[in-house]
């Protein structure tokens, strides 16, 4: 095999060699291998069979006019439409074997993040740290599945809203338990640095409900601020989505749907920090997003 670093494309080419060649992994071996444009019926056959596509369409043309409208009212929620989140939602029921379909929600939708902590557990604490420069992994224009990293600026200025829908189920231990998510604000005060925090507390045990504050004012120049969720002397589980971080007219939660609030980038995607990331994780304790039934 010919081995090349470098491959000028004439002009006006660049179409045609596109559409016939494809690159591999560019993070473990760069390699350029031929596009398959021409399907074969038998092929073309076996992959209509397995696409779950023609029965989730069933689906949703038997729904009233009021079904799809909830699942509209749900998909805003999250930026979406309708449909779309409807068949994210049940390709996935489709393939894990879950019977039916979900009803949908404007508290939570497809997966939602789960806190659980067990004995001999005593402590569970995650954080989102917002520094004013770090790294996200956005998709790349143009090109279907490519991701890349991006350098993203935080100008962070007051007020600060925080807020998320969440569920519990949780005993508590003693009376020195407590669950609270929070927004930590760093300020500069005559040369010292300056903490305020804004705290919502957290019922042990709710079905969904949505929750919010805000911070207009701390001493001092407001630099930036970080997100907690804090878990003492409890067992059970918080299910958690729709995370709001919202400044300057924008929500800078990362990670806001919970889709994979435990997930670790790597390779060209290291300095990508995590979306959540342990600041204590007792053994016994675990968070991860999960699919909720």
């Amino acid at each position: 095999m010919a081995k090349t670093s470098f491959q000028l494309i004439p002009a006006g080419l660049e179409s045609g060699f596109f559409k016939a060649l494809k690159s591999g992994d560019r993070f473990t071996y760069a390699r350029i291998s031929r596009s398959k444009t021409i399907v074969s019926r038998k092929l073309k056959n076996k992959l209509t069979a397995k696409s779950l596509l023609p029965i989730i369409k069933n689906y949703w043309n038997g729904f009233t006019s009021g079904e799809k409208v909830a699942w509209t009212a749900a998909a805003a929620q999250c930026n979406k439409k309708g449909y779309r989140l409807f068949v994210q939602d049940q390709s996935y029921r489709e393939k894990y074997g879950l019977a039916g379909v979900a009803t949908p929600s404007t508290l939570h939708q497809y997966k939602v993040g789960n806190l659980h902590i067990a004995a001999p557990a005593v402590e569970l604490k995650i954080e989102q740290l917002h520094p004013q420069f770090y790294w996200v992994d956005s998709p790349v224009s143009g090109k279907k599945g490519m991701r890349e990293p991006v350098k993203v600026t935080e100008n962070f200025s007051l007020p600060l809203k925080i807020g998320l829908n969440y569920k519990a189920n949780l005993v508590q231990q003693d009376i020195s338990a407590f669950a609270i998510f929070y927004a930590r604000v760093w300020s500069l005060y005559q040369g010292q640095n300056v903490l305020t925090d804004l705290e919502i507390p957290l019922s042990f045990n709710t079905d969904w409900i949505s929750v919010e504050d805000t911070i207009s004012s701390v001493i001092g120049l407001a630099i930036r601020y970080d997100l907690f969720i804090h878990l003492y002397n409890l067992r059970g589980d918080l299910f958690i989505d729709n995370i709001i971080a919202e400044h300057n007219a924008q929500n800078w939660a990362r990670d806001p749907y919970c889709v994979n609030i435990d997930v670790d980038f790597t390779r060209a995607f290291y300095q990508i920090p995590k979306h959540w990331a342990a600041v204590t994780l007792n053994e016994g304790a675990g968070y991860d997003s999960v699919y909720p039934e």
